[in-house]
């Protein structure tokens, strides 16, 4: 290839000679994308759970004083990795354990602690905010038949949230695929880090960066598509018939989702 040749061929070239990288910088991208989505929600999930649990005026005062305690640690984890960027967080976590801890993490795992912690802060607040959106007549029935509140949200509050919020879920999936490209300033191999060594040994930006750019957009158009028809699965048919009575046919009637 000549300077003189046409974007076109320079793109052409570029997937013949380093599309095996982008794939693999493609794989390892939605290999920490996935992984710290799923033990960020873990994480959310926990901690959703925790500030949400009632305290009366049947709580012991030890009991309280130490809840509130977890509480606002729990509370200064979500407002510190909700308020700085990732890759100032990638940063002092992966030096920081080094030089104040000893601890030398590779790249790649180094990526999954940071996506998978700053993930949790941002899940903690949705899972809250789902629990929250259950009415509060379900808790209130719940317990009057004598559930306990590990029972409550177990059984009925947790199946509501986890559905309500399904689609921030997803949401947070998408960001977390994009993201990832902030993890390049600690070396790890995602996509964008092998984009840019493509780019910087022929210095042609513009098509290197272009082939990123929609293998980016492939990557997450098909996870929305994905995530959108396990929404509909878990949703059910639009049309269903409620059974009132087996002996009765004129009992039955049917209801149309309009959603």
């Amino acid at each position: 290839m000549t300077a003189d040749s046409s974007s076109l061929a320079w793109i052409i070239y570029f997937i013949e000679e380093y599309g095996s990288l982008f794939l693999y910088g493609a794989g390892v991208t939605l290999l920490i994308s996935l992984s710290g989505t799923v033990i960020g929600f873990v994480i959310g999930l926990i901690i959703g759970v925790i500030r949400t649990i009632p305290m009366d005026h049947n709580t012991g005062a030890i009991t309280r004083v130490s809840y509130k305690l977890l509480n606002f640690l729990l509370l200064c984890y979500i407002e510190i990795f909700r308020g700085t960027p990732m890759m100032v967080q990638a940063m002092v976590v992966f030096y920081g354990a080094a030089i104040m801890f000893g601890i030398h993490m590779s790249a790649l795992w180094a990526g999954i602690f940071i996506v998978s912690i700053n993930t949790g802060a941002y899940m903690a607040e949705i899972v809250r905010g789902g629990i929250i959106s259950v009415d509060r007549g379900q808790f209130e029935a719940a317990h009057s038949i004598g559930m306990t509140h590990w029972q409550t949200m177990t059984n009925i509050v947790l199946p509501q949230a986890v559905r309500n919020i399904l689609p921030a879920t997803s949401n947070e999936f998408v960001i977390n695929i994009k993201d990832t490209s902030v993890l390049s300033v600690i070396s790890v191999s995602e996509l964008f880090f092998m984009g840019k060594s493509a780019a910087g040994t022929n210095y042609r930006f513009f098509e290197v960066f272009f082939i990123i750019c929609v293998i980016y957009f492939i990557m997450t158009f098909t996870v929305t598509r994905i995530l959108r028809l396990i929404e509909i699965k878990i949703d059910g048919p639009s049309v269903f018939t409620i059974h009132g009575s087996q002996t009765v046919p004129e009992a039955e009637f049917r209801i149309v989702n309009r959603e």
